[in-house]
């Protein structure tokens, strides 16, 4: 019988911690229900990637040795292979709760017109806090990629935008992703709850990312079938900057207004002193 779930696990050099990533599905109770499909992408560290995930001999795990095409190439690699109807995308240096399995394959059994099952995070490492997330909101999808890469997702949606965007080897694509299946009309499903551990750690290629942020933003929006949604994401931009000029001109007259009545109440202060 075919896994309900695939996890796919990018790994560039990540030996030091996909163990636990890979522990944190095989310790999940309904084994039948999942398979981990681990993508090697040209690990550059003499070998020490290889060697760890070599070690696995798991009729659950299968490992594949490719040379570096970037993320999103492996992700996509994963998924074409992948026997699950629903994914889990897994970085090699986070882990899942059991429940955000469950949870996933429970909604999208239940509503097949949602793409993504989304959930909270547990941050540890160089930060250790929880990260509420939110309901979906478009206009806030629009403007910053507040939904990680980390969600349990509908393959034949994935299939319905042709998977990941392979030019993106600077980060954004999940942000990508998400914004074409929205447009593409899937729906997208908050779980108010902690569903898995994001390592915060020093040169990740989120960090990296965000140093790019401008050039792929205008890669992003570029795109032709984006030309109307530039248009939207323009407009919601230009009424938050209004608002926050508005918020600030708000402040400035409340300082001046403080400032004018303060000297009459020193006046007041010294005559009781008296």
């Amino acid at each position: 019988m075919d896994p309900k779930i695939s996890v796919i696990i990018p790994c560039y050099n990540m030996g030091s911690y996909v163990s636990d990533a890979i522990k944190s599905v095989l310790s999940y109770p309904k084994q039948a229900d999942v398979e981990i499909i681990i993508i090697n992408d040209g690990s550059n560290d003499n070998g020490y990637t290889k060697d760890v995930l070599d070690s696995y001999k798991h009729e659950k795990l299968r490992v594949i040795h490719q040379d570096n095409k970037g993320l999103s190439n492996a992700r996509n690699t994963g998924i074409l292979i992948a026997k699950g109807d629903y994914i889990i995308p897994l970085d090699a240096d986070n882990k899942i709760y059991h429940e955000y399995i469950t949870q996933g394959i429970c909604i999208l059994n239940s509503n097949p017109n949602i793409a993504v099952v989304y959930g909270d995070n547990r941050q540890f490492g160089l930060k250790n806090r929880d990260v509420i997330v939110g309901d979906f909101d478009i206009s806030k999808l629009l403007i910053k990629n507040y939904i990680d890469a980390c969600v349990v997702l509908r393959k034949s949606a994935w299939e319905s935008v042709n998977g990941y965007d392979e030019n993106m080897r600077m980060g954004y694509e999940d942000w990508d992703l998400n914004l074409r299946l929205f447009f593409k009309g899937w729906q997208f499903k908050y779980v108010n709850q902690v569903l898995y551990d994001y390592r915060v750690r020093e040169n990740s290629m989120l960090v990296n990312s965000n140093k790019n942020r401008a050039l792929i933003l205008d890669y992003i929006f570029s795109k032709p079938e984006f030309q109307q949604i530039r248009i939207l994401r323009n407009k919601i931009l230009a009424h938050l900057e209004c608002e926050e000029e508005l918020n600030s001109l708000k402040n400035r007259k409340l300082i001046r207004a403080a400032l004018k009545i303060e000297e009459p109440l020193k006046v007041v202060a010294k005559m009781f002193k008296k």
